[in-house]
């Protein structure tokens, strides 16, 4: 369906190249980054920032593609990386459930029971990965402009649904709303670059002033932690001005 609605558009379709992309960048196998969108994190990868890492990466590689506009990205967690940029359409295509264990069956060759085990497992698996990461459901409604059932309304249907909302005033790109995009992709690539040595970082950008916050460090190791942060923020085109703030962690004698 993606492929349809991109060719309806005369968009470029993006799915699982942002994956490779991401791969080759940051030097990471490509199948940790499927596992950091697709498994819900454990306790030991909240505490040590494990997934989030590649998920920084997964970000910094998908709002990169999506700036050049025109761009349908099929994937999941792409409505929570542009939760904010008002010209992009956030979409949820659902089917009836026993629809997708015969899908799911066909494609893995199972049995009846080992597809509608795999496809709920999955879906709590997203569920709790999203609850973990950005406190969200994916199936929340309220995370998307439109959510789609195929079932009476068919994939043609859903096409040309899509096709007539996309060409509506409101998600027409604006200077304004390409803006948000532009900063929001520049911390991105910051985040990304910082995440391996300062995984708490925060991160937001304002037309080339980088802003990053909750730095872990020591007051005595503060001044040097500030100036390796203001190094790798530098690093990333286009950054103007960088603001580092941190927090102090407490250190026995």
């Amino acid at each position: 369906m993606r492929k349809k609605i991109a060719q309806r558009l005369g968009y470029e379709c993006v799915s699982r190249d942002v994956l490779i992309e991401a791969s080759d960048e940051f030097n990471i196998p490509e199948i940790k980054l499927v596992r950091a969108i697709h498994d819900s994190p454990s306790v030991l990868e909240r505490f040590t920032h494990g997934k989030e890492k590649y998920v920084s990466y997964i970000r910094a590689a998908v709002l990169k593609r999506v700036l050049k506009d025109n761009v349908v990205y099929h994937g999941l967690a792409g409505h929570f990386f542009l939760q904010e940029v008002p010209h992009v359409m956030k979409v949820r295509i659902i089917a009836d459930f026993e629809d997708r264990v015969k899908e799911e069956m066909k494609r893995e060759n199972s049995s009846a029971e080992k597809a509608r085990f795999t496809l709920r497992k999955d879906d709590e698996e997203r569920r709790k990965w999203g609850l973990s990461l950005y406190g969200a459901d994916t199936s929340d409604s309220r995370l998307y402009d439109m959510v789609l059932h195929i079932k009476t309304l068919r994939v043609e249907d859903a096409v040309e649904v899509l096709f007539q909302a996309a060409n509506r005033a409101c998600f027409r790109t604006t200077p304004q709303s390409q803006k948000i995009l532009e900063d929001l992709s520049q911390a991105a690539q910051v985040h990304a670059a910082l995440v391996a040595g300062f995984p708490s970082a925060r991160v937001t950008a304002k037309g080339g002033k980088i802003f990053v916050s909750s730095v872990e460090t020591s007051l005595l190791l503060e001044r040097e932690v500030i100036a390796e942060v203001t190094k790798l923020v530098r690093k990333v085109p286009g950054v103007e001005e960088v603001v580092v703030s941190t927090t102090h962690s407490i250190t026995s004698d």
